[in-house]
């Protein structure tokens, strides 16, 4: 058991990756992969949009566990990937999501044309037209904030720093 005044440098280490440019990117990929996958999987949906689903949940938990392990200040433990390679690590991953996320919105956009014909009052039927517009949104949303991470961990890369905060 730590000693009690490790107790406050661990809320400060929290409070400081929650404040940081990183944290607040993580937390909006949290939230837009989040919708991203429960508009779709509320939702009746075939054929590509499962790439679409797997793309969004899988980097949904990915980032939830990259962003529970910074903000717990627990990289030192992650073998292989932690440590001083936990900056490599984490822009690696976000070049990944956002890498896998452009042809998810393709898909999105594609899948929104597709059914652009029942946007109509009068279209008694079942339409998931708002839906996959819905997804397409939160699809470009998801992969700007990866972006941004990507832009943000190669600068610091390029810096010459090691650390995620």
């Amino acid at each position: 058991m730590p000693p009690p005044a490790s107790q406050p440098q661990v809320r400060q280490n929290i409070v400081k990756f929650l404040k940081s440019f990183l944290g607040i990117t993580r937390i909006l990929q949290i939230v837009f992969g989040a919708g991203l996958w429960v508009t779709i999987a509320a939702n009746k949906y075939e054929g590509s949009i499962h790439f679409v689903l797997f793309v969004a949940v899988l980097f949904w938990l990915l980032t939830l566990a990259l962003f529970f392990v910074t903000l717990l200040d627990k990289q030192d433990l992650v073998p292989l990937l932690g440590g001083d390679r936990w900056l490599c690590t984490n822009l690696a991953h976000d070049v990944a999501a956002a890498a896998l996320y452009l042809p998810a919105i393709g898909v999105m956009i594609y899948k929104t044309d597709r059914n652009s014909y029942c946007n109509l009052e009068q279209y008694k039927h079942l339409c998931l037209y708002k839906v996959y517009l819905t997804a397409a949104v939160f699809a470009c949303l998801c992969c700007v904030a990866y972006l941004m991470s990507v832009i943000y961990d190669a600068c610091r890369k390029c810096r010459g720093e090691q650390t995620v905060i």
